[in-house]
């Protein structure tokens, strides 16, 4: 999303990080084709359409008196947050000012880490909602993984920084779920960008969106083709599987004796780099015992499910969930919309929670999303009316942490911690009161929204509308191309 503001508060970006140095292990890194011998094929191909988010350098800020909600498990009352160079630089009472800066009054007011939706499709499918724009769902073949979501994020989209009005830091753009394997999926920074690789959150994995049950038996199933019942995803899934692990041993197989090398095959080499590890696995999968049998087809070809995603009857399988080091991203209280999200309880996330499994919040919502802090409170309280201890200084991570664990950037964002990205929300009260509302929001140490200031509250150029060329705003009109198209 381009947003348009005054040149003295232009949107900032993060400084230009090294590829793979952002994370030791916990983030793919950065390569591109190239590889060191004996190393293997870059399956992920994060070099293909690299980063290039980056932002001025961002002065201190200091944050004083506030509660502070951290993301692992503490509330603080009257505590200051220090931010330098883009990064948290300290947590405590009666921390110094800085000379130069920012300096927000906290009394009364809470901090919560930057919001995480694992879960979304803004840009893919924007605002206005009209045909010439969807553009999340490749629904030519059950397996569609060579697609990739970021390809059709439009960066314009005004539902941006709606999101970011909520208290939106980051969030997972994937595809749609009417295949079994839709494509990838991308992670973002909330921030402007004139292409969607400003954006791109430097390092995070890739994801890959799959989807089990109802939705590729159905829109397969009635054109005559595989799937066209749950046992035809299964074998669906499976025989990609078998693919992908031919293809994978054939690029092995080659880096380690040489010859001809493969024909490269974008659908398997998204496949493979699952297989390999670099490439998280997300699931749309709404009924327990579809849950439980997606886990056994990753324990057959040997890969790991980051996270299951609605999960309306993970409670039922909460306990396997654990065990398997599998997450669950669910909703509050939206259900019963089609037959497999019939059977729900609204107190599904605290129960995954204290099985001690990774439960979070999600949107799959361009409304949902900008009202995420209200959905973790609605998921909060039902776990307690369920007789489940649950306090805000943990409820706070099923919307920060455990998203950014989902997403395998938790070693850099995701909770208030010395050294990691400052992206953070200063809220006017309890975040998890309908009546508080996100105050500021900051991305890398840069104040990117504030409720008070019109100057920092982005529009995109979509919204600006069209000027000629001595600024009058030009009326619109019915005009149509010279073809007669839309």
């Amino acid at each position: 999303m381009r947003f348009t503001l005054n040149s003295n508060t232009a949107a900032r970006r993060l400084l230009a990080v090294a590829c793979g140095a952002i994370l030791a292990t916990a983030l793919v890194s950065c390569g591109g084709d190239k590889q060191e011998k004996g190393k293997g094929p870059d399956f992920a191909r994060q070099g293909a359409f690299p980063s290039s988010y980056k932002a001025d350098e961002a002065a201190p800020v200091l944050i004083r008196g506030a509660t502070v909600l951290t993301g692992t498990g503490e509330q603080l009352p009257n505590t200051d947050i220090l931010l330098k160079e883009g990064k948290i630089a300290a947590i405590g009472e009666g921390l110094k000012a800085p000379k130069k800066g920012l300096v927000v009054e906290g009394a009364g007011k809470w901090v919560t880490p930057g919001i995480i939706d694992v879960h979304s499709h803004l840009g893919d499918y924007p605002a206005p909602a009209i045909e010439s724009s969807q553009d999340g769902n490749e629904m030519t073949s059950p397996n569609t993984s060579q697609v990739w979501a970021e390809h059709s994020v439009w960066t314009q989209d005004p539902q941006f920084a709606l999101a970011l009005a909520g208290g939106v830091t980051t969030l997972q753009i994937l595809p749609g779920s009417a295949n079994l394997f839709g494509g990838r999926g991308v992670t973002l920074k909330n921030v402007p960008g004139r292409s969607v690789q400003d954006m791109k959150f430097p390092g995070a994995p890739y994801g890959l969106k799959m989807a089990c049950g109802e939705n590729p038996k159905r829109v397969y199933g009635g054109k005559g083709s595989l799937p066209s019942t749950r046992m035809g995803n299964v074998a669906g899934y499976r025989q990609a599987w078998i693919d992908a692990a031919a293809y994978r041993d054939k690029w092995d197989n080659y880096e380690k004796n040489g010859g001809d090398a493969p024909e490269r095959d974008l659908q398997l080499e998204t496949l493979a780099g699952v297989l390999n590890g670099e490439i998280l696995v997300h699931n749309h999968c709404y009924r327990g015992e579809e849950m439980a049998i997606m886990m056994d087809i990753a324990k057959e070809f040997g890969f790991q499910i980051s996270t299951f995603h609605h999960a309306v009857e993970a409670y039922k399988v909460a306990d396997l969930l654990a065990e398997n080091n599998v997450c669950a991203a669910v909703w509050a209280d939206w259900w019963g919309f089609k037959h497999e999200a019939f059977d729900m309880t609204e107190a599904n996330l605290a129960i995954i929670d204290q099985a001690k499994a990774c439960g979070m919040i999600h949107s799959d919502s361009e409304i949902g999303i900008q009202h995420l802090n209200e959905e973790t409170a609605k998921a909060m309280v039902a776990g307690q009316r369920a007789g489940f201890h649950i306090e805000p200084r943990h409820a706070v991570t099923w919307m920060t942490l455990n998203p950014a664990k989902a997403l395998g950037i938790d070693k850099v964002t995701g909770s208030l911690e010395k050294g990691k990205m400052a992206d953070l929300v200063v809220w006017s009260g309890n975040p998890f009161s309908v009546y508080s509302k996100a105050e500021k929001v900051f991305i890398d140490g840069n104040l990117m929204y504030d409720r008070n200031d019109p100057e920092r509250q982005p529009r995109s150029d979509f919204e600006l509308g069209i000027l000629d060329a001595e600024g009058a705003r030009l009326p619109q009109s019915g005009h149509k191309s010279p073809e007669g198209g839309k």
